[in-house]
């Protein structure tokens, strides 16, 4: 980080959003990966109590 502050013309916004995006894809992800169908081997592990559970509904038929 300090060298893209001792270059002065990099702006830092443009840094933050790109941190910012790629923290909120890792969480998002991560949520959605626990959500899904577990691969094999996984079936009988729990998802953690600090995920959401995402109801997976089809609401095309409706």
């Amino acid at each position: 980080m300090y060298l893209l502050m001792e270059v002065g013309s990099f702006p830092i916004a443009f840094t933050v959003v790109y941190i910012v995006g790629f923290i909120a894809a890792v969480g998002i992800g991560s949520i959605a990966w626990y959500n899904s169908k577990r691969p094999a081997g996984w079936e009988g592990k729990e998802r953690p109590d600090y995920l959401p559970k995402v109801n997976n509904e089809d609401k095309s038929s409706s």
